[in-house]
């Protein structure tokens, strides 16, 4: 955590409250109770540094305590340290569908039945206030991992596109797409081409990386997973005259998920015939696995052949902060924000607002599509569309617009099950949690004379002086 790691963290197997705990003849006090340490610490050590600590806490959505866990953080000040989502369950959703009730146990043991809908009714009515907690397609993730067999996924990273195992560390790196447009035309072929020489830079990276820990170091040489992914998609767009959400937009966007996804397995797999498979591979067991098995044959037959070198390629990152030193290009596949923003950057003085313009808007003078125009199924179809080729996870935030109904809401995560996805979040810019990125007010006089702006982070109140 001191080096600057995101973690996350499942805490389903903590007993829940109430429980009696023989050895000490006194009861649980459940895994909430337990996540506050967590966030102290995380607090303590950031204190320490300059870097914001960054953790997800993850809960199963059958876990007896996962009321409490919802209710959390519908405060401003309480687990500030923690994202949170909920491992939602196939079972579950298949509940809420055909409204059942639903069992919470832990151990085997079932603690009560509860109404799915209910359930799921506050889950959504907290995502609709404040934006947590989030919700990770658990047996999804599983399904489609290409390692089911030797290991399995109870949590992710803070921003929700890295599923991983226990010690678990992923390293990603994103195609800046802007870079290959030319004169109104991206150009696959270099996209391409580029994609090989990556793949080898940053399997070379796993090898040349200290470690903080000697478990993460062995995991991660066992697998030697990385996680390719892409970031101004929506600046591309813009720059050859495509709108977001519409469908020539997520036919480019399948188009580029599937190039990234095959020729980095192209890739991993001729790596493999020079440098060796990465020391878990299982041929029978690999290709039969989820992702890997609607790869296409001769990609397959490649890879029962040669091997892997690597057992994940890909993944969708948020990107925030190096698409912020590239110019501010859009996020990964996050449509533009907003034309100029206010972004709050954490600084060793505390929370800093600085004022941003859009990278195409600020060097062309195009303004784009914001996430104010687009609608719900915009945001959603762009995540449905590349997530076939992603065999981590997609980091997308949908946001929600005032005119949405609470109806329409939550349909978003329905449709999102329905659609593949591995995990739906949402923002609500009418809720009660403030933004990281917020649309930049005019700037007042002593604002353009050099003013530190900054916001309280107890109250959220903006001061400039």
């Amino acid at each position: 955590m001191r080096r600057g790691g995101g973690i996350g963290y499942d805490f389903s197997r903590i007993r829940p409250s109430g429980d009696r705990i023989v050895s000490l003849d006194s009861t649980a006090s459940g895994p909430v109770s337990f996540m506050h340490i967590f966030d102290a610490v995380c607090r303590t050590i950031v204190s320490a540094g300059h870097r914001r600590g960054a953790m997800m806490g993850v809960l199963r959505v059958d876990h007896p305590n996962i009321e409490e866990f919802i209710r959390a953080k519908q405060n401003q000040d309480q687990l500030t340290n923690f994202n949170i989502s909920i491992g939602v369950t196939d079972e579950f959703m298949v509940c809420v569908k055909q409204d059942k009730p639903f069992k919470l146990r832990f151990n085997n043991t079932v603690y009560k039945e509860i109404n799915a809908v209910a359930l799921w009714d506050e889950i959504m009515r907290a995502n609709w206030d404040w934006a947590e907690p989030g919700v990770l397609f658990i047996d999804r993730i599983n399904e489609d991992n290409p390692l089911q067999y030797c290991e399995t996924i109870e949590a992710t990273n803070p921003c929700g596109e890295q599923p991983l195992p226990p010690f678990g560390a992923c390293l990603l790196g994103s195609f800046n797409l802007i870079k290959y447009v030319d004169n109104n035309h991206f150009d696959i072929e270099r996209f391409k081409n580029d994609i090989p020489i990556v793949v080898r830079a940053m399997d070379n990276v796993i090898d040349k990386t200290h470690y903080p820990l000697k478990m993460q170091e062995k995991e991660a040489k066992n697998k030697r997973r990385m996680g390719l992914g892409v970031t101004a998609l929506a600046n591309c767009l813009t720059l050859i005259g495509l709108e977001y959400g519409s469908d020539s937009a997520i036919r480019f966007t399948r188009k580029i998920g599937k190039i990234l996804c095959y020729t980095a397995y192209e890739a991993s797999s001729d790596l493999a015939l020079e440098k060796g498979v990465f020391p878990l591979f299982d041929k029978e067991k690999y290709i039969k696995s989820g992702f890997v098995s609607k790869l296409p044959d001769d990609l397959k037959a490649k890879i029962a052949q040669q091997g892997m070198r690597n057992s994940h390629l890909t993944s969708i990152a948020p990107t925030g902060t190096i698409s912020f030193t590239a110019d501010n290009v859009s996020s990964g596949i996050e449509p533009v924000f907003t034309h100029e923003i206010d972004r709050t950057l954490v600084t060793e003085h505390g929370p800093q607002i600085v004022k941003l313009q859009d990278y195409v808007y600020g060097t062309y003078g195009i303004k784009s599509e914001t996430t104010e125009d687009l609608s719900i199924d915009d945001h959603l179809n762009m995540q449905v569309a590349i997530q076939p080729y992603i065999d981590s996870a997609v980091s997308k935030t949908i946001n929600v617009g005032d005119n949405t109904s609470f109806s329409e809401f939550k349909e978003i995560y329905m449709k999102g099950w329905k659609g593949k996805l591995k995990g739906v979040t949402t923002f609500r810019l009418a809720g009660k949690r403030y933004g990281i990125l917020n649309k930049s007010e005019p700037a007042t006089k002593e604002e353009t004379n050099g003013a530190a702006c900054f916001i309280d982070p107890d109250t959220g109140v903006k001061e400039c002086s």
